[in-house]
């Protein structure tokens, strides 16, 4: 149970990277509200409906390859033999008789196989002479040939409920002949950042004060999700300031994210906030960087109280926001920002007792091979770090310091990055 605002332990809600994960995702509920767009609009929206496929893809049995159909029992078991050319298909400009013993049609890709053909050798393979062709007995029937409905049958699930569109979903949606499609209307996420030394871009700097990169940093992973944004600017760190504009996200949002204001400082009201006007389910998490985010409810609405640390910010979305996000969305099969393994080619400090995310560069050896290196410095604060680095070394909990030549999990920076 919760302790009263301003009385909470720091070690209390200290939880494992993947617990809470879960408690993020066990809590995201999908947006219902849908619109029907042009498959023009319809690039990284979410299918509200699974795409049946009204036709047979491809529609028509058709040559895969340019070169001559023939029908098979023509093919000798040795030597060669002639066959006479009777005519070209085109696509889209079929042959119109049908192919007898002895005879071959010359066939485009993409061409309607001809009536009675059921090979297609292709142009490479065959001696071309003036009017007929000669082919060896190295082909067998079905060569070449692709069957109506043997990518997709009419009736079939083409695309599935919850499907976040890439181009090729584009392509696919338009070889069905599909104009309009049912998709999750985009999910309205309102951010802010909160410190009295943030200052917005155009204005000028007093000493103590520097400009809020965080909410900019915020702006572009969002907008790379594809969703409705209310930017709400920076908020002074008093109670009353936040509240409002907590509330005021909250009436507009399906969920909001704040950075700042979530640690242990005197003027961190978040977490406080959150405990006194909703819920709050978790403040800290056994990681570096980023052990200070804020999991909770403003009047129902998920609320992310990310750190203020601008390494912190972008990891913490990373690993948590975005796929609630895209939970929250109407994506299906949400899943952890993915790993895969490969060699050390520096040290990297670590004590036990959290997960770090360094930040490293991935590359080729002389040979060829992966390997991965530390960027260097691995303050929270060196945003340039995220701008030059390649991809994040994930180090698990109980693992000690890394040796050069041992194997380490990565996440690549062009799969987190939507």
């Amino acid at each position: 149970m919760s302790q009263p605002a301003g009385k909470l332990d720091p070690h209390e809600f200290k939880l494992d990277v993947s617990e809470a994960q879960h408690r993020i995702w066990q809590d995201c509920t999908p947006i219902t509200d849908y619109q029907m767009i042009s498959v023009r609009e319809a690039l990284h929206r979410i299918l509200a409906e699974a795409i049946i496929s009204p036709i047979d893809v491809p529609a028509y049995t058709n040559s895969a390859v340019d070169g001559y159909a023939i029908l098979s029992t023509d093919i000798p078991e040795q030597g060669r033999q002639k066959l006479q050319v009777i005519g070209t298909a085109f696509a889209g400009e079929p042959f119109t008789g049908e192919l007898q013993p002895g005879q071959a049609v010359r066939i485009m890709t993409g061409a309607v196989i001809p009536e009675g053909a059921n090979c297609v050798v292709m142009q490479e393979q065959v001696q071309l002479h003036q009017s007929h062709v000669e082919i060896s007995g190295q082909h067998r029937g079905g060569e070449n040939i692709r069957r109506a409905g043997e990518d997709l049958a009419a009736g079939a699930i083409a695309l599935a409920e919850g499907k976040r569109l890439i181009p090729a979903d584009l392509g696919l949606l338009a070889s069905l002949g599909v104009n309009e499609i049912r998709v999750r209307r985009r999910l309205r996420v309102a951010f802010f950042s909160t410190g009295n030394e943030l200052r917005s871009l155009g204005e000028p700097l007093a000493k103590g004060q520097i400009y809020d990169s965080n909410r900019y940093t915020l702006l572009g992973m969002l907008k790379a999700l594809d969703l409705e944004l209310i930017d709400l600017g920076v908020v002074k760190d008093d109670p009353q300031s936040l509240r409002q504009a907590l509330f005021a996200a909250a009436d507009e949002a399906d969920a909001i994210i704040t950075s700042g204001g979530v640690s242990v400082g005197e003027a961190d009201y978040i977490r406080e906030i959150m405990q006194s006007l909703g819920k709050m389910h978790f403040w800290q998490i056994a990681m570096k960087p980023g052990r200070p985010l804020a999991y909770g409810r403003i009047a129902d609405t998920p609320l992310f109280g990310l750190p203020g640390n601008p390494v912190a910010v972008m990891i913490t979305f990373y690993q948590f926001v975005q796929p609630a996000l895209l939970k929250l969305s109407g994506v299906s099969n949400v899943h952890a920002p993915q790993c895969f393994r490969v060699r050390s080619a520096s040290s990297f400090r670590k004590r036990p007792g959290r997960t770090e995310f360094q930040r490293a560069i991935l590359e080729t050896d002389v040979h060829g091979e992966l390997q991965v290196r530390s960027f260097g410095k691995q303050g929270s604060g060196i945003l340039r770090s995220m701008s030059e680095a390649n991809c994040l070394v994930v180090l698990p909990k109980d693992r000690e310091d890394v040796a050069v030549g041992d194997w380490v999990d990565v996440q690549v920076f062009e799969g987190l990055m939507h």
